[in-house]
């Protein structure tokens, strides 16, 4: 088994926001909880649009400035640099951030309040199998560069 193999971390960021989703629509057609109708059911839904194309944009530009750095974006492999701008000056983590945001706002749009506490869910549960794993290998890696950053940069928002 290979090094990376051995950290794989399972299942993998977008996997487990794609669980949530899932569980939530499941929950939902089963059970299905009141929602908020009239005036604030369509502000709410408005939010959940701008959430949605928020969380989008978010995913489009922290994913861009990897590219462009040429670093990973296999949770699991070795970064080459550690990114501190942009999105990343914001969140450390913009991309799940951006996953989390995303069931949040489709939450919003559908009516599905079962979504909001299991985005909330799959972020505790990528922080505990992912995140956390990340910060450890970013520390080994970058040392006092990634410790000054973590101070003045907050995990999720």
């Amino acid at each position: 088994m290979t090094d990376t193999a051995a950290r794989l971390p399972f299942p993998l960021p977008p996997v487990i926001f794609l669980v949530a989703l899932i569980v939530g629509i499941g929950l939902d057609i089963v059970y299905p909880l009141p929602w908020f109708g009239d005036v604030l059911g369509d502000i709410l839904f408005g939010f959940g649009w701008l959430a949605a194309l928020g969380a989008v944009a978010l995913w489009f530009t922290a994913i861009r400035m990897m590219f462009r750095a040429k670093t990973p974006l296999n949770p699991v492999a070795m970064p080459t640099q550690l990114l501190t701008g942009g999105p990343f000056g914001i969140s450390r983590n913009p991309i799940y951030l951006s996953l989390a945001t995303l069931v949040i706002g489709i939450a919003l749009i559908t009516g599905n309040p079962w979504l909001i506490p299991l985005a909330f869910i799959a972020g505790f549960v990528t922080q505990k199998a992912v995140i956390e794993r990340e910060e450890k290998t970013l520390a080994g890696k970058f040392g006092k560069k990634y410790h000054d950053y973590a101070k003045r940069v907050r995990r999720w928002i």
